[in-house]
């Protein structure tokens, strides 16, 4: 958690609140109030924002080294915890699937890694079923699964993730606005591998279609590249598909609207790492802010 004083002295180092949002992992609006609330606290305007941007106000100026002396002990009290609680040089491994890895982790490890910087990542790529298996065994800390198969495990509730038909942009279906699991049924199909628990087969089965998959493939990119080929349509999760160049393909939404709850997952809070407990309480809280 990063502090009221170190978010300030933030704001005023980079002279935005957006640049600061963005660094921090914040929302804008959760810098902005947090500024607000330590003028409160003070019982006066520490800084102003107009078109020559952001400056200190007169009792800014006066408060502004102190805040820097607070934000300085901050650090040098934290890297001392961190240096009896077991945070240095800690490792953290992470069983994660390819739409989670590439759209949702990666800004929780670097700002991790802005507040600790000798902690190491592992992580290892897998479907459910392996990843509940390397939980279950010790071999990760956490584990990002689906809502639906974590058993025994303890889990927090993260996002949901709708599945997506993909097809290449002059298949006939590609001129539909919205596909159903009926007409897709009807093509050469290429399923996810997501190990013993499928949501493609699982939504087909609760429509009580019976589909016929040509290919069963674990990397999403390989689908992707199948598809482009002309090998056949797929249904990939909207996480994955997020932010990735698709001018050549088709992109529908399913009627049914199949979706998955992603969870963050562990074995027992008790026995995990330090390290494991303080990165998973990060995602926590940023994603409930």
């Amino acid at each position: 958690m990063v502090s009221k004083y170190a978010i300030f002295c933030s704001v005023i180092e980079l002279g935005s609140f957006t640049k600061t949002a963005k660094q921090l992992n914040y929302s804008q609006s959760a810098v902005s109030q947090t500024i607000k609330n330590l003028e409160e606290e003070i019982g006066t305007r520490l800084l102003t924002r107009g078109n020559e941007g952001i400056k200190l106000t007169k009792d800014g100026q006066t408060l502004y080294p102190y805040f820097q002396q607070i934000v300085q002990g901050e650090k040098q009290l934290t890297k001392k915890i961190n240096e009896l609680q077991g945070l240095d040089k800690a490792e953290i491994r992470i069983g994660i699937f390819t739409s989670a890895s590439r759209n949702f982790i990666l800004p929780f490890i670097k700002a991790f890694k802005a507040n600790y910087p000798s902690v190491n990542f592992v992580l290892k790529q897998g479907e459910y079923t392996s990843i509940y298996q390397w939980l279950e065994t010790g071999q990760v800390d956490l584990g990002f699964t689906h809502m639906d198969y974590v058993g025994q495990l303890q889990s927090q509730i993260l996002y949901q993730d709708s599945l997506y038909a993909v097809l290449p942009s002059k298949h006939p279906l590609a001129q539909q606005f919205e596909i159903s699991l009926a007409d897709l049924a009807q093509t050469e199909l290429i399923l996810l591998d997501e190990g013993d628990h499928s949501l493609t087969r699982t939504a087909f089965a609760k429509e009580n279609i019976v589909p016929t998959f040509t290919y069963e493939i674990y990397d999403d990119y390989t689908i992707l590249e199948m598809i482009r080929q002309g090998l056949g349509v797929s249904l990939l999760y909207e996480n994955f598909l997020d932010g990735l160049s698709l001018e050549d393909l088709a992109v529908r939404q399913i009627s049914e609207n199949p979706f998955r709850t992603v969870v963050l997952a562990w074995k027992n809070w008790q026995t995990l790492p330090l390290a494991a407990q303080q990165f998973a309480k990060n995602i926590s809280s940023t994603i409930h802010d």
